[in-house]
């Protein structure tokens, strides 16, 4: 009953990202992407705390390892960044299918940062991962673009985050790990920000750049809105992630991850109308079976799963 339960929060809360991720989307015309990372961060931080005090549980502020706390926070801001500035320049389907490569760094990364043993099955599923990877990208043709490698950098920085939250789990809690990945979105969304009206940075129409750096609206009822809502469906998003892996075994959740990307699909076609042509398309289905079966191979020979909690 519990993994049921647990699959069942695991498909709600890939859902509400998409969700987030569309409107993120959709408000790259008008919005400020900086305004909507520090106030969704502002606003998770508060709902993170609700959420501990109405449960009982104590609301840390402070980390038992600044250092690796910094940096992994640092790498998630950057890499999330990425992330949504790519969904205003590509489809969304297959933004999301890039950053499901970080099961491929995570194993890579798991090697050399944590020792674990990477056998030649797991090596040849990241390989022909990586395969499916250039299907999407298209690096030699005509079609290329650079912001398909956006969602790539998401996906190292994402991994190297996930090692740093194994490495510091000993001491610091799932719920202090996101509460000070919320609280860091804050900060350095700020600091970003002064950093760059400081030097005079002017991005307007500059792809990507003009979204994430175009001043702040308070004034416009829809956009504010919009930001809350974010803020909201992110939050309650991490929170069925984090209950999930906490009542149900991860090897039996983890899969359902994916279904994110059937539902990014979905919704880019529903909304965006975008269609991946059949070498994106048969990229995505390589990407999903490569990282399912190094899921799958890892549970066979008995390795230590590490948790997967997207707070985006």
């Amino acid at each position: 009953m519990q993994d049921r339960m647990g699959i069942l929060l695991i498909i709600l809360g890939m859902s509400l990202f998409s969700i987030q991720d569309v409107v993120i989307k959709l408000m790259a015309s008008d919005g400020s992407l900086l305004q909507i990372i520090v106030l969704r961060g502002i606003i998770g931080t508060c709902f993170i705390s609700a959420f501990l005090y109405i449960r009982g549980r104590p609301i840390i502020f402070t980390t038992a390892y600044p250092i690796l706390t910094t940096i992994r926070a640092t790498f998630f801001f950057f890499g999330f960044m990425s992330f949504y500035t790519a969904l205003s320049l590509m489809p969304i389907a297959e933004a999301t299918a890039l950053f499901f490569v970080s099961p491929f760094f995570i194993t890579i990364f798991s090697r050399i940062f944590l020792g674990n043993a990477v056998g030649w099955y797991r090596m040849g599923a990241i390989l022909t991962g990586f395969i499916g990877t250039l299907m999407i990208v298209k690096p030699s043709t005509s079609n290329f673009q650079w912001a398909y490698l956006l969602p790539l950098f998401t996906a190292f920085s994402y991994s190297i985050s996930m090692i740093l939250a194994k490495q510091t789990r000993e001491k610091d809690t799932v719920f202090q790990q996101s509460f000070h990945m919320y609280f860091a979105s804050t900060i350095c969304g700020i600091a970003t920000l002064l950093l760059a009206k400081s030097l005079g940075w002017s991005f307007e129409g500059v792809g990507g750049l003009e979204y994430v750096f175009r001043p702040w609206v308070f004034d416009d009822v829809v956009i504010i809105s919009a930001v809350l809502m974010i803020s909201l469906i992110a939050t309650i998003g991490t929170l069925c992630l984090i209950t999930a892996y906490r009542i149900s075994q991860p090897p039996v959740i983890a899969p359902f991850e994916y279904t994110m990307l059937i539902i990014s699909i979905i919704i880019g076609y529903m909304l965006f109308d975008e269609v991946p042509d059949k070498y994106s398309m048969l990229g995505m289905l390589i990407i999903a079976a490569s990282g399912l079966f190094i899921f799958i191979r890892e549970q066979v020979r008995g390795i230590p799963f590490v948790i997967k909690i997207r707070l985006r």
